[in-house]
């Protein structure tokens, strides 16, 4: 099946961005994408948080924060009438390895619930699979071990034709494998409906223009507002 991605020059240097124009709270591992929610709450009833840790196409790369899926999140929240503060974790060209390395961090103060977007990039680089598995796997893991533990939320990826069509079904499937082996919520595609379409895509076709997140908003919405009226009980 031909990948709904589209094959753009420099893509490799796309992958490797890095930190390159990300704001000092993305560097630190997060910013509050619900500031002004979490200033609203009644006094001493600080809102849970729900944690987006990913990576460029989470932090909004080419865009302002407010523009990024996870702020247009927010918003459906907060006309949910849902209690939450969403925190935008992602950091540009992250690989699974690094998002296992600063997850500790990211749980030291436990969110209600961790949306969990990565290893695109590692599909860029053309990383095994298996390792990308299990790095996502060490992610849930450590969040599973707090106690009390968030709710986990698993956002699916595809990868680009560049490395064959093997190697695209061996990266699709991780994806609904480890939702189901940890009984989590599964994005089944982030980009569903954007990735591929010009229109929706800035000019180097891997991240979405202010229109394309607004699709990945209600994408995510989809999967991630039952998880959050759940946990609110």
């Amino acid at each position: 099946m031909i990948s709904r991605y589209v094959i753009v020059a420099g893509l490799m240097a796309v992958a490797a961005c890095g930190q390159r124009g990300e704001s000092p709270a993305a560097r630190a591992g997060g910013s509050p994408a619900g500031a002004e929610a979490a200033s609203a709450s009644p006094a001493g009833t600080a809102p849970p948080t729900v944690v987006f840790l990913g990576t460029s196409l989470t932090a909004g790369l080419g865009l302002d924060p407010e523009l990024a899926y996870p702020a247009l999140v927010q918003s459906m929240i907060d006309s949910a009438g849902l209690h939450y503060r969403v925190v935008n974790a992602g950091v540009s060209g992250e690989t699974s390895a690094g998002a296992v390395r600063r997850i500790d961090w990211l749980l030291r103060d436990p969110p209600a619930v961790l949306v969990i977007e990565t290893g695109a990039n590692d599909a860029l680089r053309g990383q095994n699979p298996d390792s990308v598995r299990a790095n996502i796997q060490a992610i849930i893991d450590r969040a599973k071990a707090l106690s009390p533990s968030p709710r986990i939320v698993l956002v699916g990826m595809e990868a680009l034709p560049n490395y064959g069509p093997l190697y695209g079904r061996r990266f699709a499937r991780i994806y609904p494998e480890l939702a189901q082996r940890n009984r989590v919520p599964l994005v089944p595609f982030l980009l569903d409906g954007v990735a591929g379409v010009d229109s929706l895509n800035q000019a180097d076709g891997l991240h979405p223009t202010a229109a394309g997140q607004r699709i990945v908003a209600k994408t995510v919405w989809k999967t991630l507002a039952p998880v959050l009226r759940t946990e609110r009980g």
